[in-house]
């Protein structure tokens, strides 16, 4: 197994915990974007915080989209996850440069500034959950924790971190995140704050070697860590050249009709995989029936 999620409890099940190693995820999507690596890093962390998030969905169908909307150079990025460790999304643009932080790291939020995250769960009824909050420094793990805690009522601590190769290629990518129930001891919730101001970076951690489990071993050890199940996770796009048929048969019929008088094949891209789908005008003709 490749890239996975490790789901856990601790302190009697009074902590939930998710562990994720995303490398190849986050590295698909970057060749699939054609992404810089201010970009890449930016993605890679909502793809990572995303798919262990779908994994907290119960239903078979359920999805998560997680969207932020920024005044930042990268305006925007969108992930969706099932609750079956499936996960794409997309930037609004892939080629964002800036000079790194003072920290000498990747100016993840310097590139998405002010903005709105919003998580949408579509459970099957009739509105999809819809829950928001305004990035607080727009470095993704931060603004996920501020989410929970604002929208969920849910106290959280949210790591993320993607690590790029000097050729441009994702070297680490992986993330955790830690919750408490509501029955938590002060004791219990003091021990932890206290512990994860001392842990190691996501990347410095995932550099040494360490498994979803070992960062979570890392952290939840000495609160008798229970590993529960082990979920694989990968970029998966469902488009298929149906699914763009149909979108193609719901646009203005006047406008399908321009584009088959232009008499040229057309191409359809898929935004989250950027796969291309031709249609012959003989196929348009078709779909405009």
């Amino acid at each position: 197994m490749s890239d996975y999620i490790v789901r856990a409890t601790a302190a009697d099940s009074s902590i939930r915990a998710f562990a994720i190693t995303s490398k190849e995820m986050v590295e698909t999507a970057r060749v699939n974007h054609h992404t810089s690596p201010l970009i890449t890093a930016a993605l890679g962390r909502l793809l990572s915080g995303g798919a262990m998030m779908g994994t907290m969905m119960k239903g078979e169908k359920d999805l998560l989209t997680l969207q932020i909307q920024c005044s930042g150079p990268a305006k925007g990025l969108t992930v969706t996850a099932d609750s079956k460790g499936n996960v794409k999304g997309f930037p609004s643009e892939p080629q964002v440069d800036l000079p790194l932080n003072a920290k000498g790291k990747l100016d993840v939020g310097r590139a998405l500034d002010l903005g709105v995250l919003s998580v949408i769960k579509d459970m099957g009824l009739k509105e999809p959950y819809v829950g928001q909050c305004q990035l607080q420094t727009g470095e993704i793990a931060e603004d996920l924790t501020y989410y929970f805690v604002t929208s969920e009522q849910t106290p959280s601590a949210v790591g993320l971190g993607v690590l790029v190769d000097t050729d441009y290629t994702v070297k680490q990518a992986g993330g955790f995140i830690i919750q408490l129930m509501p029955f938590t001891s002060d004791e219990v919730i003091e021990k932890l704050e206290k512990r994860i101001a001392e842990i190691d970076s996501v990347t410095n951690m995932l550099e040494k070697g360490m498994t979803p489990e070992g960062i979570l071993e890392e952290i939840l050890g000495d609160f008798g860590l229970e590993i529960n199940d082990t979920i694989p996770t990968a970029f998966a796009c469902d488009c298929s050249k149906e699914k763009v048929s149909r979108a193609l048969a719901s646009i203005n019929k006047k406008d399908l009709e321009a584009i088959i008088n232009d008499g040229e094949s057309i191409e359809v891209k898929c935004q989250f995989c950027n796969h291309s789908y031709t249609f012959e005008v003989d196929e348009l003709k078709e779909i405009g029936k």
